[in-house]
């Protein structure tokens, strides 16, 4: 049985490769931002990108490119900024983005696949347009399963809570917990400790994509002076910052902070190239972390490609597609789900018979 997939919102490809390693064939994928263009076609060969704004795009865009007998599964992540809990205070509703979830909900109405599945913020459960878009599946015959999992027990080497939703026409589903999937949790040391040591500011000449961002001189004695796992708080007095000694800085201890080797690394995100945005200190090098670290930590494969020309190495633009990239371990365990449960279904289906 052929199981072929189209993934909404897919960025530079993290749920779409992690789906592909599972067995699922990945036949498009679209985006808006034109950079996805690259990584997405570079490591999904035959897989076609379609950049555009899902609320302009008619559903039969969609239904040629599945194969007629194919078992179709619709993917996405809608861009989770509306819903992230980093907007807390903000009126979330007043996002352009806000609706993107009723235009997935939109597509799956229209296009009809047999399977959903869907990855966003914990917080994203709360909301009522997210009870709106279960409802919708549930009236459409789908078996609904969501939860929340940390990407880091199935083998991401990162912290990261995400909700994830399941949904079939075949009957009920669920995402397949780390132990039935023999999958276990990965250290920073697992992940990132073979990589060749650079410096701040230099880009390793074997691979553009471990590249460091250069830092000021006061913040290398500030890392420096950090230790692995510990806070601003070991600094000497004359390091610390004027936010850090106001009772409202107090709390935000992980900024300015090294990893620790034999941890996970804490969640990455699209500012995680710059020291001070987060824990996101070498653990034993006097640097931030590369862009290739980076994507490791979101569990991409060493040779990932992101760029086409070494050239092309910008850390705003790539440190966007890696900080909001599905973890790709995460999708392989979506899409192992998915097929185990198309199998336990054929199973059934035989023993009926």
């Amino acid at each position: 049985m052929s199981i072929e997939a189209i993934d909404l919102f897919c960025g530079a490809g993290g749920l779409s490769f992690g789906l592909q390693s599972a067995g699922v064939r990945v036949k498009a994928g679209l985006d808006l931002d034109g950079k996805c263009a690259f990584p997405f076609t570079a490591n999904m060969p035959g897989a076609k990108f379609i950049e555009k704004d899902l609320s302009t795009t008619h559903v039969d865009e969609f239904k040629g490119l599945f194969s007629s007998k194919s078992v179709k599964l619709l993917a996405g992540c809608a861009p989770c900024q509306p819903f992230s809990t980093l907007r807390n205070g903000s009126d979330r509703k007043t996002s352009k983005k806000w609706p993107l979830l009723n235009e997935f909900a939109r597509v799956v109405e229209e296009l009809q696949p047999d399977l959903v599945t869907m990855e966003n913020v914990p917080v994203l459960r709360s909301e009522t347009i997210f009870e709106d878009f279960v409802s919708l599946l549930r009236a459409q015959s789908y078996h609904v399963q969501w939860r929340i999992v940390d990407a880091a027990d199935y083998g991401v080497p990162q912290r990261r809570k995400r909700l994830v939703l399941l949904a079939s026409k075949y009957g009920p589903i669920r995402l397949l917990s780390p132990e039935e999937l023999g999958l276990e949790q990965t250290t920073i040391r697992q992940a990132i400790s073979d990589l060749p040591p650079i410096k701040a500011g230099e880009q390793s000449s074997s691979d553009p994509m471990h590249k460091a961002r250069a830092i000021t001189p006061l913040n290398l004695e500030r890392i420096r002076a950090s230790r692995p796992g510990g806070t601003w708080k070991d600094w000497p007095e004359h390091l610390r910052l004027a936010c850090h000694k106001k009772e409202s800085g107090a709390t935000f201890r992980s900024v300015y902070g090294r990893l620790e080797w034999d941890k996970p690394a804490s969640t990455i995100t699209t500012q995680s190239h710059n020291f001070g945005t987060g824990r996101f200190g070498h653990p034993d090098q006097d640097r931030p972390l590369s862009l290739r670290e980076l994507a490791i930590l979101q569990s991409f494969p060493p040779e990932y490609q992101f760029v086409e020309n070494p050239n092309q190495v910008e850390f705003t633009p790539l440190g966007r597609l890696i900080g909001n990239a599905v973890p790709v371990k995460l999708g392989f365990a979506i899409g192992l789900s998915i097929v185990r449960h198309l199998e336990k279904e054929n199973d059934d289906k035989r023993s009926k018979h």
